[in-house]
């Protein structure tokens, strides 16, 4: 099977601890690019998260942002695709989200992440235990009132991330909004639910992409680590699960490469794409 688009996702997978890219990991992704092959990063992150050490793989052609909700062609910087939840989705779930307003929530529109300005300030003085307070610190713009944010924002609303301190609320949350129509739940982390749109996934924005660019998806190597990964490891030509991912997407997965401490998105490509191991 020859490989010619190579889908990665970022936390956990293409970066080290402490969202470093290895020179290692630079280096082989770039020289598969001098030969031909698409890389191309399929992140749960909204565009303004994104790490300046993504930016300067040189060859990247493309990014997937938010699980699949955009697609954009770097060289133009221009959205080649978005897949967005309904408005009426959205003011649903913004509903149901109200009556559980103890658990934090943050909004992606427009390439930016949004959370609410009392959260952001309490984090910002006292820190915290279930969320990683310097990313959102960095990452994240406040706004006096997220739900009110939400209605105002609906129809273009990239993704909605759940924090939860208690893995047990989680499950419960979960298992409300799955009752609801037109959407997507998956998680990148254990601490969060994270909301699409109905066909919102990294798997379908990769779909469009090879549509786009006349690849056939048997031709696509997926990388991950996460539930938000799974599809996409799912339907590509060979998925491959971190040697660190959630043991779901080990049992899914055609192979489980070295960890991303061990810079298993190297090894892997090294294995199948380039022939030198």
């Amino acid at each position: 099977m020859k490989i010619k688009l190579i889908a990665l996702d970022l936390d956990g997978t293409t970066l080290r601890k402490g969202g470093i890219l290895a020179p290692e990991t630079k280096e082989i992704l770039e020289t598969a690019i001098k030969k031909g092959i698409h890389v191309v990063v399929a992140t749960g992150r909204v565009f303004s998260a994104l790490p300046e050490s993504i930016f300067s793989i040189r060859g990247l052609e493309y990014i997937i942002t938010s699980n699949g909700a955009h697609i954009t062609q770097l060289e133009e910087m221009k959205r080649i695709y978005s897949n967005y939840p309904s408005g009426e989705a959205i003011e649903k779930v913004k509903n149901l989200l109200f009556e559980h307003r103890e658990y934090p929530i943050e909004v992606f529109t427009d390439g930016q992440a949004y959370i609410d300005e009392m959260i952001f300030e309490t984090i910002k003085v006292e820190g915290s235990d279930y969320m990683d307070a310097n990313y959102i610190i960095k990452t994240r713009k406040p706004v006096s009132n997220i739900y009110d944010f939400l209605t105002k924002n609906k129809a273009c609303i990239e993704n909605i991330n759940i924090h939860f301190r208690e893995f047990e609320h989680k499950a419960k949350l979960k298992e409300i909004l799955e009752k609801q129509q037109d959407i997507t739940i998956t998680s990148s982390m254990p601490h969060n639910l994270e909301i699409g749109g109905k066909n919102t996934s990294k798997a379908n924005a990769i779909a469009s992409l090879c549509e786009l660019i006349d690849i056939e998806e048997t031709n696509v190597m997926a990388v991950g680590d996460s539930l938000n990964d799974q599809a996409m490891i799912e339907k590509a030509g060979i998925g491959i699960a971190m040697g660190n991912a959630e043991k779901e997407i080990k049992d899914v997965a055609d192979y489980v490469t070295l960890s991303n401490d061990e810079n298993g998105v190297a090894y892997v490509v090294k294995k199948f794409v380039l022939d030198k191991l």
